[in-house]
């Protein structure tokens, strides 16, 4: 009897120990966040209709006090499930999303994904593109205002992404999508559009992101095959300084059924410096050169060959609100630009923006 009670006593110290060290199963988390910018943009220029250059679709409203955006997300997440669901409002939404069918051009994003190996996932859905390192989010990102390359490359798309993460420093995906910044497919097109994404990240102040697109974004009766790629690397040069260089190439079939490409490009360097944890400044130089007016039409001789130039100061007086004034100016090789009846080369703004987000 006593090896019998000696060993039940024994097994059960075992249980116990095995149950203690056992991970515990992760809960089910249920998110929720927001996001409001408002701002104003004063443009020299001085457009009649206070819209400012076509080719901008954020803060592109002149001479008015605005909602560039304001978005309310909810994200749930389990070890093998997760999803989100952002609603949004503002000029971005506006613009970005003309196109659309109206009811969702108020979605930021609306996605559900589920692991099916170790690090490994489906997505699918509309979600943030996996182009570029500037998002809708303004504060988000070095600048108040966005790049050209940001903003005539897509800040969303629609379809379905797998991922692998193997380490901490990899990670993977690819994707099957509705065409180039598209939730509804284009009128006539069957084509499908596919993308890719690579991202390394040696140690905690480099990364280093090459993602890229291919697909036709017409009727397939004029199918011209579009190709993309978008290299960047965000570097933390010391704790207070740090700079994001970029590169951004694309080709597009002239003519269906004939040799011959469009093609476009665009590099861009943004250094930042934060005086303390609440004042920072950054500054930018781009360049986007459409001489064949893929992507930007200008119906001029060298077509869209622009270059810009920004300083902005940031103040974030708290943790969620962040103060932002910016001046800009783009100088273009055509007169591309108008003030009244005036054909002009140059374009000058400055900007300030206010944004809170919990």
């Amino acid at each position: 009897m006593k090896r019998i009670s000696l060993f039940a006593v024994a097994a059960m110290a075992c249980m116990q120990a095995s149950a203690q060290e056992a991970p515990a199963k992760e809960q089910p988390k249920l998110t929720f966040s927001g996001y409001a910018e408002a701002y104003y943009a004063y443009d020299f220029n001085q457009p009649e209709g206070h819209q400012r250059p076509g080719f901008l679709y954020s803060h592109n409203r002149h001479n008015e006090l605005n909602l560039n955006l304001a978005l309310l997300k909810v994200n749930y997440s389990t070890d093998r499930v997760r999803g989100n669901v952002g609603l949004m409002a503002g000029t971005y939404a506006q613009y970005n999303l003309a196109s659309e069918q109206e009811l969702l051009r108020y979605v930021y994003e609306a996605n559900v994904g589920v692991r099916i190996g170790k690090n490994l996932w489906v997505d699918a859905g509309i979600m943030p593109s996996h182009i570029g390192f500037e998002s809708a989010i303004g504060k988000d990102c070095y600048t108040l205002t966005r790049s050209l390359m940001a903003e005539n490359s897509p800040y969303y798309e629609a379809g379905a992404k797998i991922s692998w993460a193997p380490n901490d420093k990899w990670s993977f995906a690819a994707m099957y999508l509705n065409g180039w910044q598209r939730i509804k497919r284009p009128d006539g097109n069957q084509t499908p559009a596919f993308g890719t994404q690579v991202t390394f990240k040696p140690n905690s102040k480099v990364t280093l992101n090459w993602s890229t697109f291919g697909g036709n974004d017409k009727p397939d009766s004029v199918r011209q095959m579009r190709y993309f790629s978008d290299l960047y690397g965000t570097f933390g040069i010391t704790s207070k300084f740090s700079l994001i260089a970029g590169f951004d190439i694309g080709a597009e079939k002239k003519v269906k059924g004939q040799d011959g490409m469009n093609a476009w490009y665009a590099p861009i360097l943004i250094a930042r410096y934060a005086f303390t944890d609440k004042i920072a400044m950054a500054g930018r130089y781009e360049y986007y050169n459409d001489a064949d007016g893929v992507i930007v039409s200008t119906g001029t001789p060298n077509g869209f060959r622009t270059s810009g130039y920004s300083l902005n100061l940031d103040i974030s007086p708290v943790s969620q609100v962040m103060f932002r004034l910016e001046g800009k100016m783009y100088n273009s090789k055509d007169e591309i630009f108008t003030k009244g009846e005036t054909a002009r080369k140059e374009n000058f703004s400055i900007a300030t923006s206010l944004a809170l987000s919990f």
